[in-house]
């Protein structure tokens, strides 16, 4: 009898310090973990449509499974014509007016108005498209691989396209 109270009593004290020591590690790793903070003025923007521009925030997009974080800085009156990505998208205003519609073609009726601090989180191959009502700037998280599969390819505006007269 006091042979199993006493068995009992030991697998509880190794419990409990089995438990404390994952606690204490989890805490010294988080203490002396790196970070770093990105300043927004440091971001390297590289246009990739006509009025926008896309900078790396944190994270490789190009690794399948791996976790991102971009931004993506559009002038006011900017379209994103319809496109869809292979994994889920999540989206969070930073700055400005930014306007969101789901669907095969850009369409100014189903464009939903979204303000700073405003979120959508758009499921894989969602059909969707964007307008940007003021100069912004969205923030995308998602895992990679990042693709953009244009509906129509051809009402795409490559960044370096002349103004139409």
């Amino acid at each position: 009898m006091n042979f199993t109270r006493l068995g009992i009593l030991y697998v509880a004290l190794a419990a409990v310090m089995a438990i404390a020591g994952a606690a204490y590690n989890q805490q010294k790793s988080t203490a002396v973990g790196n970070h770093s903070i990105l300043r927004s003025a440091d971001l390297k923007w590289t246009p990739i449509i006509k009025g926008c521009d896309l900078a790396a925030v944190n994270g490789d997009s190009s690794v399948e499974g791996a976790p991102f974080v971009l931004r993506l800085r559009c002038t006011a009156g900017s379209k994103i014509p319809a496109h869809w990505h292979p994994t889920d998208e999540n989206v969070t205003v930073l700055q400005g007016t930014f306007q969101v519609g789901m669907g095969e073609k850009f369409d100014a009726a189903k464009l939903e108005t979204m303000s700073p601090g405003n979120f959508v989180s758009m499921p894989k191959e969602m059909r969707h498209f964007a307008l940007s009502k003021t100069a912004t700037i969205v923030q995308v998280n998602a895992i990679g691989p990042f693709k953009v599969n244009w509906v129509d390819p051809s009402e795409v505006i490559p960044p370096e396209a002349k103004p139409a007269k």
